[in-house]
């Protein structure tokens, strides 16, 4: 079958550094490629390349048998190839509507916005996304999960033939993922193209019909997905053998750092019902804590009210190491031994026109001045100490954190926060869009960490997770938590159960 997107011998490099080496890709009509590969392995490089994003590569693309050249994304996007990036491609200050037609608005015969009608269309779209939100409704005020989806509909808007999927699911719930792939079935059905990059191979099984595997930007693999298994994906991707165990059991004797009694948080846009509800739990100190709850639970508005960020709509007591502390901004929290890492790195956890040392050493610049001028030398000192401690894959310490994988970047947010030697660690979803190796990498991060006698709260949606890393489990549902377990007596069924229980306390 001629391919409908074809590319041959494409070679990229980024100021000396090759990210991709003769790579080639055929996509046929009617199928779902996946395109799998740790972290910096050139997957979205890749993309960004056959989606008009990176201009200037070696090697050659087709379209329909006929060689192409994009100028910008524009250019892909008239010919029917879409991009869903896996950090968000939205503008915060602009409407659902808005975000969905930027750049393809609709106009009327007096040549005005035809707004009407696209807030119309954009429901539409949502509505086969499942998405209760409006149109008009500013970006912003969105979740990270709705955000994806308004990605998602910005792309099928155009209804294109080709369409580029990096990481879809890393921000969406189980309800959101059964309705993208029965979206994605239908796609396939009309003759669709779709290369779906994920790390979470259980999604590649149950939608690919095709793989190709890059490692250090070059292609190691490719075949059908029905003639390959997990264990062969995993050591083509990391040319080793990786396993991932359930954690063992441990029993922390230490003293309680954290106690959280009663904590209730308002919704400004529905006092009745709240956003969090007569919270109660304990974090010993050198203990990690797992939290689980579908999407909507509320385990991230829990840790940003832990950490300052809603004192004004809560209520109830939070005690730090013995001392009850009701921040009232992150600036307390952080000062008192608080720290977070956000579930939105692009937005919350990194600075993307800054260095990688400089984004490490942002929360620490106390540690890096002497007569209040930053010294280059302790901060380069600092650079070293954590590229080497947490395996940063960095060209250079002047390099722009905005280049770099999203793996890679989360470790730079990850060292920020522990040359800070936190008493508690809170991580929200720390792994999101992360392949299996830096996964594993950062489980023995936090490992360590607990060992060292920081507590550590983790927020994570993946079940398999939650059990690798926790010594206790707390599962949440509608703002409050419906089970308390040992990371023994856990399993996924009983943790499935909690998340989706029959009936809720009131």
């Amino acid at each position: 079958m001629e391919a409908l997107l074809e590319a041959q011998h494409i070679t990229k490099k980024f100021s000396g550094v090759t990210a991709l080496k003769q790579v080639n890709l055929s996509l046929e009509r009617g199928k779902v490629t996946a395109l799998i590969g740790e972290n910096g392995a050139g997957k979205s490089t890749l993309l960004k390349i056959m989606s008009g994003i990176y201009t200037d590569y070696e090697g050659s693309i087709s379209f329909k048998g006929q060689p192409v050249q994009f100028s910008r994304p524009k250019d892909a996007q008239d010919l029917g190839i879409s991009i869903i990036h896996q950090e968000l491609n939205l503008i915060p200050y602009l409407t659902v509507a808005q975000n969905v037609f930027l750049g393809r608005e609709l106009t009327n015969k007096w040549g005005t916005l035809d707004k009407g009608k696209m807030r119309q269309k954009t429901r539409e779209l949502l509505a086969k996304l499942k998405l209760e939100v409006e149109p008009s409704a500013l970006l912003s005020s969105l979740k990270v999960g709705q955000q994806q989806i308004v990605e998602i509909a910005k792309a099928l808007l155009t209804e294109s033939e080709v369409l580029f999927m990096d990481e879809p699911t890393s921000a969406i719930g189980d309800s959101e993922v059964e309705v993208l792939f029965q979206l994605i079935n239908q796609l396939k059905a009309e003759g669709k193209s779709i290369v779906y990059i994920s790390h979470k191979l259980d999604e590649l099984f149950a939608l690919a019909d095709d793989f190709v595997v890059l490692r250090d930007g070059q292609l190691v693999g490719k075949g059908e997905m029905k003639s390959t298994s997990r264990e062969e994906l995993i050591s083509m991707m990391a040319g080793r053998e990786i396993k991932v165990n359930k954690k063992a059991d441990k029993t922390t004797a230490g003293r309680q750092m954290l106690q959280v009694q009663n904590l209730s948080l308002k919704d400004p846009k529905n006092p009745d019902r709240p956003l969090l509800k007569n919270i109660h739990f304990e974090l010993k100190k050198g203990e990690v804590l797992g939290i689980y709850g579908l999407m909507g639970a509320g385990r991230t508005e829990l840790c940003e009210s832990l950490f300052g960020l809603n004192h004004r709509s809560l209520t109830g007591s939070i005690v730090l190491d013995g001392v009850e502390s009701r921040f009232k901004s992150p600036i307390e929290a952080i000062a008192s031994g608080m720290a977070l890492v956000p579930e939105d790195r692009k937005k919350d956890g990194i600075v993307p026109g800054m260095a990688v040392s400089e984004n490490i050493s942002l929360t620490v610049l106390d540690k890096i001045t002497k007569w209040g001028l930053l010294n280059n030398k302790l901060a380069t000192k600092l650079y070293h100490k954590h590229v080497a401690a947490l395996k940063i894959k960095v060209n250079s310490e002047k390099q722009l954190i905005r280049n770099l994988s999203g793996g890679n970047q989360q470790k730079v947010v990850l060292a920020k926060w522990i040359e800070r030697n936190p008493k508690v660690l809170m991580l929200d979803e720390p792994t999101r869009g992360i392949d299996i190796n830096a996964k594993n990498e950062i489980y023995e991060l936090i490992a360590k960490l607990a060992a060292s006698g920081i507590s550590v709260l983790v927020i994570s949606s993946e079940i398999p997770e939650i059990l690798a890393i926790s010594d206790r489990i707390l599962v949440m549902s509608e703002g409050q938590i419906t089970a308390e377990m040992s990371s023994q007596e856990a399993t996924e069924n009983n943790i499935m159960r909690a998340c989706i229980p029959e009936n809720m306390n009131t």
